[in-house]
């Protein structure tokens, strides 16, 4: 009877004894190395040690141990094709039938904190890929493991069928692949940015599975959520999720909209999501008064929407929240009592995640086209009033340029064409995702109805014309901040003087299509 071979060397030693004295108990001799080989050894596992095989020390601190003709000679020979049979006899090269490898922890030491370049570089695995390849392209009669929980898969078939079969042997191939190109990609990452190259010739990404969803934007939609492999702290994906129905596709999208919208606030804030856009936002000296501003702001909108809050709710502002459909609230934290209302509605989603640190500053957004993949910088710009320029006769007062910078860092996260009517503590009015301004102008207006005393009103872009500002003015709104930049602003700057209107401008676009 041939003897079977199996040859393990890990970094993550989950059960990996168990798996290696099984493979012994049917037949496997265990080639191994390093510290994996130290663990089986005092587990009592016998193994075979790599220079025992290659006939070859260790050299270079352990960079060069498996690269080997004698370890990838016995993986990749074909072992039906004569040549390849008689060629192994020649040079003593014997089978390895099994290879069980997982890789030095690149991404882990990248996550360190205060770690050197050299350490990050000495934690870049050069023979463990190269045995996973090996083994991945002999599929037909070499088995390429590289998670713990495929062992007992693995065990299984090999006792039934005194082997893996082809079918199992080909799936855990491209999982090999998956997993080296993955890590790969990490390191081309690193590395890329460590020289300062912002547009490299190939754009290598890696993102691991999150969450299988029922569906995507519509029931007839497959749809899947993957996480970035350099998981971000402030993120969807490392919100903890303590109730509710899981995530579905349009619930993610949702969610992320509301962590964008609320980092731009550091006092106590609530916002509202519905199909992306805010229905409504609202600040206070308490959370409570915030989510009662941004409830009041769009009492219909809110039914069904998703909620980002950034302080814990507590009971007061909890039973606020449980009178109204929601699918969704994010929160730093619950109170126990607030947890406890709130969980009795079995299917809202209840969202803990650090409010602590949400910058997200050097970061890159990517929207699928058609073939291709469009990439852009996080619209972050760090605006202040000292670059804004007043550019009509009156000035804002001090109330106004609250209420205008409020509703400035409002109207970067609506769809354009966008427009937000608000006062210093919520927004009013939102119009978004029109055609045109004219038609955005107005429906936030007609939002805002009784309410615009002391209202003002912020653009996403500049007016193309003077038609908006007229609009505006008619209704009584006093103050308009926009970014400026259209051919035509004399003329929006002099309808804007005629209705006593302070117009600012910023000279900083936020379309968000």
């Amino acid at each position: 009877m041939t003897i079977k071979r199996a040859l393990i060397s890990v970094s993550d030693k989950t059960n990996v004894v168990e798996f290696s004295k099984k493979l012994r108990i049917l037949g496997y001799e265990i080639i191994s190395t390093g510290g994996t080989q130290r663990v089986l050894e005092e587990a009592g596992v016998v193994t075979v040690n790599i220079e025992d095989v290659t006939h070859f020390p260790e050299i270079l601190d352990g960079r060069v141990k498996t690269l080997h003709p004698m370890i990838h000679g016995g993986l990749l020979g074909k072992r039906g094709l004569k040549t390849h049979i008689q060629t192994m006899k020649e040079h003593n090269i014997m089978p390895i039938d099994l290879v069980c490898v997982n890789l030095y922890p690149f991404k882990e030491t990248l996550e360190t904190s205060s770690v050197s370049e050299d350490e990050i570089i000495e934690n870049i695995d050069i023979g463990g890929p190269s045995m996973l390849r090996s083994a991945g392209k002999n599929f037909e009669s070499v088995t390429v493991v590289v998670e713990a929980s495929d062992y007992e898969k693995i065990l299984a078939e090999i006792k039934e069928f005194k082997n893996t079969t082809l079918e199992t042997r080909k799936k855990l191939a491209a999982k090999a692949f998956r997993h080296t190109a993955s890590y790969d990609a990490l390191i081309a990452d690193y590395l890329t940015k460590s020289v300062g190259i912002e547009e490299p010739e190939d754009l290598n990404l890696t993102f691991e599975l999150q969450q299988s969803l029922r569906y995507g934007e519509n029931g007839h939609q497959k749809a899947s959520f993957y996480a970035d492999k350099q998981r971000k702290a402030y993120t969807i994906s490392s919100a903890k999720q303590l109730h509710g129905k899981e995530l579905s596709f349009n619930n993610i999208k949702d969610a992320d909209a509301c962590l964008r919208i609320i980092r731009e606030f550091e006092t106590p804030a609530a916002v509202a999501v519905k199909h992306m856009n805010p229905c409504g936002i609202g600040l206070g000296e308490t959370i409570f008064e915030a989510f009662s501003y941004a409830y009041e702001s769009d009492p219909v909108s809110i039914f069904g929407g998703i909620i980002a809050l950034n302080r814990e709710v507590d009971l007061e502002t909890a039973e606020k929240l449980s009178h109204i459909f929601l699918e969704i609230i994010i929160a730093p934290s619950f109170s126990k009592k607030a947890f406890e209302l709130l969980s009795q509605k079995k299917n809202i989603r209840l969202l803990i995640l650090d409010m602590t640190n949400t910058s997200v500053a050097g970061g890159k957004e990517y929207t699928s086209v058609l073939g291709g993949l469009l990439i852009q910088e996080h619209d972050d710009i760090k605006e202040t009033k000292q670059n804004f320029e007043v550019m009509t006769k009156r000035e804002p007062t001090k109330e106004e340029w609250d209420a205008l910078i409020f509703a400035y860092k409002a109207v970067k996260h609506v769809k354009s064409n966008a427009i937000v009517v608000a006062n210093n503590h919520q927004t009013l009015g939102i119009g978004a995702g029109q055609m045109n301004r004219v038609g955005s102008v107005q429906i936030a207006i007609n939002q805002a109805k009784e309410r615009l005393d002391g209202a003002v009103l912020s653009s996403d872009a500049f007016f193309p014309m003077s038609d908006s500002v007229e609009i505006i003015g008619e209704a009584g709104i006093k103050a308009i901040i926009q970014p400026g930049g259209s051919i035509r602003d004399q003329e929006s700057i002099d309808m804007a003087d005629k209705y006593d209107i302070a117009m600012v401008f910023t000279k900083v676009r936020h379309f968000k299509h």
